[in-house]
């Protein structure tokens, strides 16, 4: 009996929290179409090729031909420092951190909708192979471009919906 109260009560407080699904009503479709019609415009680099690349898969999910409204503008900042040294001034572990500075501009108006910023870092265990530690600082990168290029992608969408609910 008190866990079937207790559920109730959980599902009724749930119901309330004002959570909606981003894709959810009216708004889902604008939301899908304002992710299509995103250009990410091109970013130096490989770690630039790598983010360009994961966001292009998440907004053109739909695929190409939808005219471009908005542009993505991205700066990214990548670096890799040593935690861990040894008394012999060996690095036994690394941190990569990726960085994206970016920003949504309007096509036709030249407005900025978005200005933000994404990180992401990584621990890089080196080891006696520096074949291996390339390796894993390479997987590394492309695991971080994911990563940050996800989370731009869900920014993105916010304020596109934001933008919708507002007109």
């Amino acid at each position: 009996m008190m866990r079937a109260l207790f559920a109730s009560l959980a599902l009724m407080a749930l119901s309330a929290c004002g959570l909606q699904p981003m894709y959810a009503g009216n708004g889902g479709a604008a939301v899908a179409e304002g992710l299509a019609a995103v250009e990410v415009a091109p970013i130096p680099g490989r770690d630039g090729w790598l983010v360009r690349n994961a966001l292009n898969d998440r907004l053109h999910v739909t695929g190409p031909g939808t005219a471009p409204r908005y542009r993505l503008d991205v700066r990214l900042d990548d670096s890799l420092e040593a935690l861990g040294v040894l008394n012999d001034d060996t690095i036994s572990r690394e941190r990569r951190i990726l960085r994206a500075r970016y920003q949504l501009v309007d096509i036709t108006s030249g407005a900025i909708l978005l200005d933000a910023s994404a990180g992401s870092d990584a621990g890089i265990d080196v080891v006696s192979s520096e074949y291996a530690t390339i390796a894993a600082e390479q997987t590394a990168l492309e695991n971080l471009a994911r990563d940050v290029a996800e989370r731009m992608v869900r920014q993105v969408a916010l304020t596109l919906r934001q933008a919708g609910q507002a007109q």
